[in-house]
């Protein structure tokens, strides 16, 4: 529904009337008992408890935090036939009180009630003792029937959510209403809403009461493609090398942390280091595969933090180049061309005027070497492969958010490898502050949280805002790491914002290591994943159907937080948009990569030489080269991809 923007003046009563735009739906129906229809474990009856007993001490004055003048209504004792008196201490409870106790004095006043029928339809009375003209006796009636909507929502709340739940549950009910219109389009607007779908809802936090039971019925199942690890293996930490060259730095550390052999070219490049989507292409081909390092050391320069931080020059590059080298050149799209773009974006967007002097130095350090780690070690393959193959890391990491958690354990285990302890100056406070910030920030990069992090921030942004001032005060941690995590999840999900010809290059690369485990999946018998197939995804289809529902609202949320800084960037994303609509077939075309179709998704690639040590993956002896191909980086240098 269209959105209402609220004047400053008279807040509260523009607020009740967003009732039907808000259109919460969490919880039971009105009207129903939440253990209507439901199995006889899914509630939890509560009891009147009349013992006569000492309290605890919630039961105790916390009027140092309340910020009413009249607390009676949130501190005294609710009456019930069923409870008989309960002492309310809860600040969500206490507020259902107010509002109750509001209501009550409401109705007094006005001589307005509503009252509900048996059948669920409500009836309006009026108290004949008091007076009111038709028109007052209209806005009574309104401002009643949103007070009721307001308290018949609250009520409905699981309360064992956050507030911004609400606004994830809304979004996710929206999401799958428009993803059911576009899969109905065709086939592969099916597969475009299976996947994102697959990507970007964390299914575990809805869990469905079991209905009965049925027939029982054969359910075939994905086999394990590889045996569980060894004993010893699950005590450290996969993916740690040591290199076969020293990267470590003693002397002179050069300009831009590398030697180069075009330094006027790269100066030239660098100076857009400021500017939204810089080639990371080019930077990549002028720093021979080193982009991260460059980037990464120009912008800590750029920020003076090695002076902040006391950083030494030579253990930054050796950190950088070691982190680097962590990064799987023969992956596609997760390698370090990838994570130098992400900080190099997480740059920018610390630098909206919105932004100036809200975050520490110690804030700006965290979500830069967030987004240079963020990635490190990366297979190539997603979450859910490898929790359906039983891989060790996801034995390790319990399924949950397992890539992420191994970027982390593989970033912070290298802090400790020879001059590679760049945070070795900071105060110990400040070290267990930054690991604390890069590690919210780095889990926040698990796609399957989207919608979560999404109406984190919508519904932080907006409480804010229609609280009165229109000032975003972020001053407490919680409301700080919310916008450092949209930050760098924003740049993660930068691609479709950038110049259209960088955009294009990296839909290559993010479809074809989609199609590697997808051939992957099919050579071991499992199910392959959504996109992920390379006889038939509509690479045209996907893109817009990941700008509609996933980078669009996102970066929508971030651009009225630090308007009007980021609108070029939602016209580019708006242009960009529109250019891969106009690339959608008419009619079915050909498989995406038919012999002779062109030279989509054909790369050049040599042998590994020093890249990472590889993660324990299926064994797969007829992809064995394959996939052991290095993506040759020094091949693109025909920018423009051919049109489909």
């Amino acid at each position: 529904m269209e959105s209402k923007k609220l004047p400053k003046m008279d807040l509260r009563l523009d607020l009740t009337r967003l009732k039907r735009r808000f259109d919460v739906e969490n919880g039971s129906a009105p009207c129903r008992s939440p253990l209507d229809a439901a199995s006889p474990s899914s509630g939890l009856v509560l009891s009147a408890n009349f013992n006569q007993r000492r309290e605890s001490f919630l039961y105790r004055s916390d009027s140092d935090f309340d910020l009413s003048p009249k607390s009676m209504s949130r501190n005294s004792s609710i009456a019930s036939d069923s409870h008989g008196e309960d002492i309310i201490v809860t600040p969500f409870a206490q507020i259902l009180a107010s509002l109750r106790s509001v209501r009550n004095n409401y109705v007094s006043i006005t001589g307005v009630n509503a009252t509900k029928k048996a059948s669920g339809e409500k009836q309006y009375t009026r108290s004949p003792s008091i007076t009111l003209t038709d028109d007052n006796y209209t806005k009574a009636l309104e401002t009643l029937e949103e007070l009721d909507w307001c308290l018949e929502q609250l009520e409905n709340m699981q309360t064992h959510r956050s507030v911004s739940d609400l606004a994830s549950s809304k979004f996710k009910r929206m999401l799958n209403r428009e993803l059911s219109h576009f899969s109905e389009t065709s086939r592969s607007g099916n597969q475009v809403s299976d996947f994102i779908c697959n990507t970007f809802l964390d299914k575990q936090q809805e869990i469905d009461v079991p209905p009965p039971a049925k027939e029982h019925k054969e359910v075939l199942q994905s086999p394990r493609v590889r045996a569980l690890g060894k004993a010893g293996e699950m005590s450290r930490i996969g993916g740690i090398q040591k290199l076969r060259h020293h990267n470590s730095f003693t002397g002179l550390v050069p300009r831009f942390g590398v030697e180069v052999k075009e330094e006027a070219a790269l100066e030239k490049e660098m100076e857009n280091v400021n500017k939204w989507g810089l080639d990371m292409f080019k930077v990549n081909e002028l720093t021979f595969n080193r982009p991260l390092t460059v980037v990464t050391y120009t912008i800590f320069q750029e920020r003076d933090l090695l002076k902040t931080f006391r950083i030494p020059a030579n253990t930054l590059v050796t950190y950088l180049l070691t982190l680097e080298d962590h990064y799987g050149k023969e992956i596609p799209y997760h390698n370090n061309i990838h994570a130098a773009d992400v900080l190099h974006s997480t740059h920018h967007l610390l630098s909206a005027t919105a932004l100036q002097n809200v975050f520490t130095d110690l804030e700006i350090l965290a979500a830069l070497f967030a987004s240079a780690i963020h990635d490190v070690h990366h297979p190539g393959l997603n979450n859910q492969f490898l929790v359906e193959s039983g891989n060790e890391l996801a034995v390790m990491y319990n399924d949950e958010s397992v890539l992420e958690n191994h970027h982390l354990a593989v970033a912070f285990k290298l802090l400790q490898e020879e001059n590679c302890d760049i945070l070795q100056n900071l105060t110990n406070k400040q070290r267990k502050t930054l690991r604390k910030m890069v590690i919210d920030m780095v889990l926040a990069t698990d796609m399957s949280k989207h919608m979560s992090l999404l109406a984190d921030l919508k519904t932080m942004v907006e409480t804010k805002k229609v609280a009165g001032s229109g000032v975003l005060l972020l001053d407490n941690y919680t409301d700080r790491i919310q916008v450092l995590q949209n930050m760098v999840h924003c740049a993660d999900l930068g691609n479709p914002t950038k110049p259209l010809e960088l955009y294009r290059l990296w839909t290559e690369r993010v479809i074809e290591e989609f199609f590697r485990q997808g051939d992957k999946e099919r050579l071991h018998g499992m199910v392959v994943s959504p996109m992920m197939d390379r006889e038939n995804a509509s690479v045209e289809k996907s893109q817009v159907g990941f700008i509609d529902f996933i980078v669009h609202p996102l970066w929508e949320t971030w651009a009225d937080l630090v308007y009007p800084d980021a609108q070029e960037i939602l016209d580019t994303l708006e242009d960009n948009r529109d250019w891969y609509q106009s690339m959608i077939p008419i009619s079915p075309s050909p498989s995406y990569t038919n012999k002779g179709s062109g030279d989509k998704f054909q790369f050049d690639v040599e042998e590994p030489s020093d890249g990472p040590e590889h993660l324990e993956l299926p064994d797969d002896k007829e992809n064995e080269n394959k996939d052991s191909e290095n993506y040759d980086d020094d091949n693109c240098s025909d920018r423009t991809p051919t049109n489909s």
